[in-house]
Protein backbone atom coordinates (compact mmCIF):
# COMPACT_ATOMS: atom_id res chain seq x y z
CA UNK A 1 0.00 0.00 0.00
CA UNK A 2 1.46 3.36 -1.03
CA UNK A 3 1.54 6.40 1.22
CA UNK A 4 -1.07 8.04 -1.05
CA UNK A 5 -3.50 5.12 -0.59
CA UNK A 6 -2.90 5.20 3.16
CA UNK A 7 -3.64 8.91 3.28
CA UNK A 8 -6.83 8.35 1.26
CA UNK A 9 -8.07 5.69 3.69
CA UNK A 10 -7.25 7.90 6.68
CA UNK A 11 -9.14 10.77 5.02
CA UNK A 12 -12.18 8.56 4.38
CA UNK A 13 -12.20 7.33 7.98
CA UNK A 14 -11.79 10.86 9.33
CA UNK A 15 -14.63 12.08 7.12
CA UNK A 16 -16.90 9.38 8.50
CA UNK A 17 -16.05 10.35 12.08
CA UNK A 18 -16.65 14.04 11.32
CA UNK A 19 -20.01 13.20 9.72
CA UNK A 20 -20.99 11.21 12.80
CA UNK A 21 -20.00 14.04 15.14
CA UNK A 22 -21.92 16.54 12.99
CA UNK A 23 -25.12 14.49 12.94
CA UNK A 24 -24.91 13.72 16.64
CA UNK A 25 -24.16 17.37 17.40
CA UNK A 26 -27.22 18.50 15.45
CA UNK A 27 -29.42 16.11 17.39
CA UNK A 28 -28.03 17.39 20.68
CA UNK A 29 -28.48 20.97 19.50
CA UNK A 30 -32.15 20.48 18.71
CA UNK A 31 -32.67 18.61 21.93
CA UNK A 32 -31.07 21.46 23.83
CA UNK A 33 -33.41 23.96 22.17
CA UNK A 34 -36.46 22.05 23.34
CA UNK A 35 -38.26 22.70 26.58
CA UNK A 36 -36.82 19.63 28.29
CA UNK A 37 -34.80 20.02 31.43
CA UNK A 38 -31.08 19.40 31.65
CA UNK A 39 -31.65 15.99 33.22
CA UNK A 40 -33.92 14.85 30.40
CA UNK A 41 -31.43 16.20 27.87
CA UNK A 42 -28.57 14.14 29.34
CA UNK A 43 -30.74 11.02 29.48
CA UNK A 44 -31.75 11.40 25.85
CA UNK A 45 -28.15 12.06 24.83
CA UNK A 46 -26.99 8.89 26.58
CA UNK A 47 -29.87 6.96 25.08
CA UNK A 48 -29.22 8.14 21.52
CA UNK A 49 -25.42 7.91 21.73
CA UNK A 50 -25.02 4.14 21.13
CA UNK A 51 -27.65 4.18 18.39
CA UNK A 52 -25.93 7.09 16.64
CA UNK A 53 -22.58 5.33 16.92
CA UNK A 54 -23.99 2.19 15.28
CA UNK A 55 -25.66 4.36 12.65
CA UNK A 56 -22.36 6.06 11.87
CA UNK A 57 -20.44 2.77 11.61
CA UNK A 58 -23.10 0.85 9.71
CA UNK A 59 -24.62 3.55 7.50
CA UNK A 60 -22.90 6.93 7.40
CA UNK A 61 -19.32 5.72 6.95
CA UNK A 62 -20.21 3.11 4.26
CA UNK A 63 -22.25 5.76 2.42
CA UNK A 64 -19.33 8.18 2.42
CA UNK A 65 -16.90 5.47 1.33
CA UNK A 66 -19.24 4.40 -1.48
CA UNK A 67 -19.47 8.02 -2.63
CA UNK A 68 -15.67 8.19 -2.84
CA UNK A 69 -15.49 4.85 -4.70
CA UNK A 70 -17.92 6.13 -7.33
CA UNK A 71 -15.12 8.35 -8.63
CA UNK A 72 -12.43 5.64 -8.84
CA UNK A 73 -11.52 2.90 -11.29
CA UNK A 74 -10.99 -0.81 -10.62
CA UNK A 75 -7.54 -0.10 -9.13
CA UNK A 76 -8.87 2.52 -6.72
CA UNK A 77 -7.33 5.43 -8.62
CA UNK A 78 -9.36 8.61 -9.07
CA UNK A 79 -10.95 8.75 -12.53
CA UNK A 80 -13.30 11.71 -12.24
CA UNK A 81 -16.71 11.27 -13.86
CA UNK A 82 -15.75 8.29 -16.02
CA UNK A 83 -18.09 5.88 -14.22
CA UNK A 84 -21.06 8.21 -14.67
CA UNK A 85 -20.14 8.84 -18.31
CA UNK A 86 -20.11 5.07 -18.84
CA UNK A 87 -23.49 4.81 -17.16
CA UNK A 88 -25.18 7.32 -19.46
CA UNK A 89 -23.43 6.47 -22.72
CA UNK A 90 -23.12 2.69 -22.95
CA UNK A 91 -26.17 1.02 -24.58
CA UNK A 92 -26.38 -1.77 -21.99
CA UNK A 93 -26.22 0.69 -19.10
CA UNK A 94 -28.93 2.83 -20.71
CA UNK A 95 -31.15 -0.25 -21.03
CA UNK A 96 -30.62 -0.89 -17.33
CA UNK A 97 -31.66 2.66 -16.43
CA UNK A 98 -34.69 2.50 -18.72
CA UNK A 99 -35.77 -0.84 -17.20
CA UNK A 100 -35.57 0.67 -13.73
CA UNK A 101 -37.74 3.62 -14.79
CA UNK A 102 -40.23 1.19 -16.33
CA UNK A 103 -40.40 -0.81 -13.11
CA UNK A 104 -40.97 2.34 -11.05
CA UNK A 105 -43.73 3.58 -13.36
CA UNK A 106 -45.67 0.31 -13.59
CA UNK A 107 -45.28 -1.58 -10.32
CA UNK A 108 -46.46 1.07 -7.80
CA UNK A 109 -49.24 2.30 -10.09
CA UNK A 110 -50.73 -1.09 -10.98
CA UNK A 111 -50.24 -2.58 -7.49
CA UNK A 112 -51.94 0.39 -5.82
CA UNK A 113 -54.82 0.57 -8.30
CA UNK A 114 -55.52 -3.16 -8.22
CA UNK A 115 -55.18 -3.28 -4.43
CA UNK A 116 -57.52 -0.31 -3.99
CA UNK A 117 -60.18 -1.65 -6.34
CA UNK A 118 -60.02 -5.08 -4.73
CA UNK A 119 -60.25 -3.57 -1.24
CA UNK A 120 -63.37 -1.60 -2.24
CA UNK A 121 -65.04 -4.61 -3.88
CA UNK A 122 -64.58 -6.95 -0.90
CA UNK A 123 -65.28 -4.31 1.77
CA UNK A 124 -67.91 -5.60 4.22
CA UNK A 125 -68.51 -8.74 2.16
CA UNK A 126 -69.30 -12.02 3.91
CA UNK A 127 -65.99 -13.72 3.10
CA UNK A 128 -63.82 -10.58 3.33
CA UNK A 129 -61.10 -12.10 5.51
CA UNK A 130 -60.70 -15.08 3.17
CA UNK A 131 -60.53 -12.85 0.09
CA UNK A 132 -57.87 -10.76 1.80
CA UNK A 133 -55.89 -13.83 2.74
CA UNK A 134 -55.80 -15.08 -0.86
CA UNK A 135 -54.35 -11.82 -2.18
CA UNK A 136 -52.03 -11.21 0.78
CA UNK A 137 -50.44 -14.69 0.71
CA UNK A 138 -47.74 -13.74 -1.85
CA UNK A 139 -46.41 -11.19 0.66
CA UNK A 140 -45.52 -14.13 2.93
CA UNK A 141 -43.29 -15.60 0.22
CA UNK A 142 -39.73 -14.39 -0.19
CA UNK A 143 -38.81 -12.69 -3.45
CA UNK A 144 -36.59 -15.65 -4.35
CA UNK A 145 -39.37 -18.12 -3.63
CA UNK A 146 -41.84 -16.12 -5.72
CA UNK A 147 -39.29 -15.93 -8.54
CA UNK A 148 -38.86 -19.71 -8.57
CA UNK A 149 -42.63 -20.18 -8.67
CA UNK A 150 -42.95 -17.82 -11.63
CA UNK A 151 -40.02 -19.42 -13.45
CA UNK A 152 -42.11 -22.58 -13.53
CA UNK A 153 -45.09 -20.52 -14.67
CA UNK A 154 -43.05 -19.14 -17.60
CA UNK A 155 -41.22 -22.39 -18.36
CA UNK A 156 -40.71 -23.17 -22.06
CA UNK A 157 -40.48 -26.41 -24.03
CA UNK A 158 -40.27 -26.92 -27.77
CA UNK A 159 -43.64 -27.06 -29.58
CA UNK A 160 -43.26 -30.80 -30.12
CA UNK A 161 -43.21 -31.47 -26.38
CA UNK A 162 -45.89 -31.08 -23.73
CA UNK A 163 -45.69 -27.78 -21.88
CA UNK A 164 -45.45 -27.77 -18.09
CA UNK A 165 -45.32 -23.97 -17.75
CA UNK A 166 -48.85 -22.70 -17.16
CA UNK A 167 -48.51 -19.57 -19.31
CA UNK A 168 -47.21 -21.44 -22.36
CA UNK A 169 -49.81 -24.18 -21.86
CA UNK A 170 -52.56 -21.55 -21.99
CA UNK A 171 -51.00 -20.14 -25.18
CA UNK A 172 -51.04 -23.63 -26.71
CA UNK A 173 -54.67 -24.17 -25.69
CA UNK A 174 -55.58 -21.04 -27.65
CA UNK A 175 -53.74 -22.33 -30.72
CA UNK A 176 -50.51 -20.35 -30.34
CA UNK A 177 -46.87 -21.38 -30.26
CA UNK A 178 -45.04 -21.58 -26.92
CA UNK A 179 -42.79 -18.60 -26.27
CA UNK A 180 -39.45 -18.24 -24.50
CA UNK A 181 -40.95 -15.59 -22.25
CA UNK A 182 -37.88 -14.92 -20.12
CA UNK A 183 -35.61 -14.52 -23.15
CA UNK A 184 -37.70 -12.45 -25.53
CA UNK A 185 -36.92 -8.75 -25.01
CA UNK A 186 -38.66 -6.45 -24.11
CA UNK A 187 -41.54 -8.70 -23.05
CA UNK A 188 -39.35 -10.50 -20.53
CA UNK A 189 -39.05 -7.29 -18.52
CA UNK A 190 -42.84 -7.04 -18.32
CA UNK A 191 -42.95 -10.70 -17.25
CA UNK A 192 -40.65 -9.88 -14.33
CA UNK A 193 -42.71 -6.81 -13.44
CA UNK A 194 -45.79 -9.05 -13.14
CA UNK A 195 -44.06 -10.97 -10.36
CA UNK A 196 -43.42 -7.79 -8.36
CA UNK A 197 -47.01 -6.64 -8.86
CA UNK A 198 -48.26 -10.04 -7.71
CA UNK A 199 -46.28 -9.67 -4.49
CA UNK A 200 -47.00 -6.00 -3.72
CA UNK A 201 -50.74 -5.96 -4.49
CA UNK A 202 -51.48 -7.75 -1.22
CA UNK A 203 -49.63 -5.08 0.75
CA UNK A 204 -51.53 -2.29 -1.00
CA UNK A 205 -54.85 -4.06 -0.47
CA UNK A 206 -54.39 -4.58 3.27
CA UNK A 207 -53.27 -1.01 4.01
CA UNK A 208 -55.95 0.60 1.85
CA UNK A 209 -58.66 -1.70 3.16
CA UNK A 210 -57.88 -0.56 6.71
CA UNK A 211 -57.92 3.07 5.54
CA UNK A 212 -61.29 2.63 3.83
CA UNK A 213 -62.83 1.39 7.05
CA UNK A 214 -61.63 4.59 8.71
CA UNK A 215 -63.65 6.83 6.38
CA UNK A 216 -66.73 8.05 8.33
CA UNK A 217 -69.92 6.32 7.20
CA UNK A 218 -71.77 9.64 7.54
CA UNK A 219 -69.88 11.02 4.54
CA UNK A 220 -71.03 8.12 2.35
CA UNK A 221 -74.58 8.45 3.59
CA UNK A 222 -74.61 12.19 2.89
CA UNK A 223 -73.25 11.66 -0.62
CA UNK A 224 -75.83 8.94 -1.26
CA UNK A 225 -78.66 11.25 -0.12
CA UNK A 226 -77.32 13.89 -2.52
CA UNK A 227 -77.79 11.38 -5.36
CA UNK A 228 -74.14 10.40 -5.89
CA UNK A 229 -73.58 7.11 -7.68
CA UNK A 230 -71.23 4.44 -6.21
CA UNK A 231 -68.47 5.54 -8.61
CA UNK A 232 -68.95 9.20 -7.65
CA UNK A 233 -68.84 8.27 -3.95
CA UNK A 234 -65.64 6.35 -4.58
CA UNK A 235 -63.83 9.25 -6.26
CA UNK A 236 -65.31 12.09 -4.18
CA UNK A 237 -65.50 10.49 -0.72
CA UNK A 238 -63.39 7.35 -0.45
CA UNK A 239 -60.28 8.43 -2.36
CA UNK A 240 -59.92 11.86 -0.64
CA UNK A 241 -60.47 10.17 2.73
CA UNK A 242 -57.60 7.73 2.23
CA UNK A 243 -55.21 10.02 0.34
CA UNK A 244 -52.52 9.82 3.03
CA UNK A 245 -52.64 6.01 2.98
CA UNK A 246 -52.35 5.99 -0.80
CA UNK A 247 -49.25 8.18 -0.57
CA UNK A 248 -47.68 5.80 1.97
CA UNK A 249 -48.46 2.75 -0.17
CA UNK A 250 -47.15 4.29 -3.39
CA UNK A 251 -43.93 5.55 -1.83
CA UNK A 252 -43.27 2.28 0.01
CA UNK A 253 -43.77 0.18 -3.12
CA UNK A 254 -41.74 2.63 -5.19
CA UNK A 255 -38.75 2.37 -2.87
CA UNK A 256 -39.03 -1.43 -2.81
CA UNK A 257 -39.20 -1.44 -6.61
CA UNK A 258 -36.12 0.76 -6.99
CA UNK A 259 -34.18 -1.72 -4.85
CA UNK A 260 -35.49 -4.85 -6.61
CA UNK A 261 -32.72 -7.38 -7.04
CA UNK A 262 -33.90 -10.86 -6.09
CA UNK A 263 -36.49 -11.27 -8.85
CA UNK A 264 -34.17 -10.23 -11.66
CA UNK A 265 -31.20 -12.18 -10.31
CA UNK A 266 -33.17 -15.38 -9.77
CA UNK A 267 -35.20 -15.42 -12.99
CA UNK A 268 -32.83 -14.08 -15.64
CA UNK A 269 -29.61 -13.06 -13.90
CA UNK A 270 -29.98 -9.70 -15.61
CA UNK A 271 -29.45 -11.28 -19.03
CA UNK A 272 -31.57 -10.70 -22.14
CA UNK A 273 -31.84 -6.94 -21.44
CA UNK A 274 -33.66 -7.37 -18.14
CA UNK A 275 -31.12 -5.88 -15.71
CA UNK A 276 -32.04 -3.08 -13.32
CA UNK A 277 -29.86 -0.70 -11.32
CA UNK A 278 -29.66 -2.84 -8.16
CA UNK A 279 -28.76 -5.97 -10.13
CA UNK A 280 -26.25 -4.14 -12.33
CA UNK A 281 -24.66 -2.66 -9.22
CA UNK A 282 -23.99 -6.18 -7.94
CA UNK A 283 -22.82 -7.39 -11.35
CA UNK A 284 -20.32 -4.58 -11.83
CA UNK A 285 -18.98 -4.62 -8.28
CA UNK A 286 -18.67 -8.37 -7.71
CA UNK A 287 -18.74 -10.05 -11.14
CA UNK A 288 -17.08 -7.64 -13.53
CA UNK A 289 -14.47 -6.43 -11.02
CA UNK A 290 -15.55 -2.78 -11.35
CA UNK A 291 -16.31 -1.59 -7.80
CA UNK A 292 -16.21 2.03 -8.96
CA UNK A 293 -19.03 1.46 -11.42
CA UNK A 294 -20.99 -0.47 -8.81
CA UNK A 295 -20.56 2.40 -6.37
CA UNK A 296 -21.67 4.90 -9.02
CA UNK A 297 -24.82 2.86 -9.63
CA UNK A 298 -25.44 2.71 -5.89
CA UNK A 299 -25.08 6.49 -5.71
CA UNK A 300 -27.56 6.94 -8.56
CA UNK A 301 -29.97 4.59 -6.78
CA UNK A 302 -29.66 6.67 -3.62
CA UNK A 303 -30.37 9.86 -5.58
CA UNK A 304 -33.45 8.25 -7.13
CA UNK A 305 -34.83 7.23 -3.73
CA UNK A 306 -34.13 10.54 -1.97
CA UNK A 307 -36.87 12.69 -3.66
CA UNK A 308 -39.47 10.05 -2.84
CA UNK A 309 -38.49 10.01 0.82
CA UNK A 310 -38.43 13.82 0.98
CA UNK A 311 -41.89 14.04 -0.60
CA UNK A 312 -43.26 11.48 1.84
CA UNK A 313 -41.84 13.41 4.80
CA UNK A 314 -43.36 16.68 3.52
CA UNK A 315 -46.79 15.07 3.15
CA UNK A 316 -46.66 13.60 6.66
CA UNK A 317 -45.53 16.96 8.07
CA UNK A 318 -48.46 18.76 6.43
CA UNK A 319 -50.86 16.18 7.86
CA UNK A 320 -49.36 16.69 11.30
CA UNK A 321 -49.86 20.44 11.01
CA UNK A 322 -53.50 19.95 10.03
CA UNK A 323 -54.09 17.76 13.07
Amino acid sequence: MTSLDLMGKILQFATGIVAFIAVFGLILFFLDRSSRGRKDFIQLALFLGPAMLLLAVGLIYPAIRTSFMAFTDRTGAFNGMDNFIWMFTQPQALITLWNTVLWVLLVPTISTVVGLVYAVLIDKSRGEKYYKMLVFMPMAISFVGASIIWRFMYAYRSPSREQYGLVNQIIVWFGGEPQQILQDSPWNTFALIVVMIWIQTGFAMVVLSAAIKGVPAEQHEAAELDGASPIQRFFNVTVPGIKSSIVVVVTTITIATLKVFDIVRTMTGGNFDTSVVANEMYTQAFRAGEPGRGAALALILFLMVTPIVVYNIRVLRKQREIR
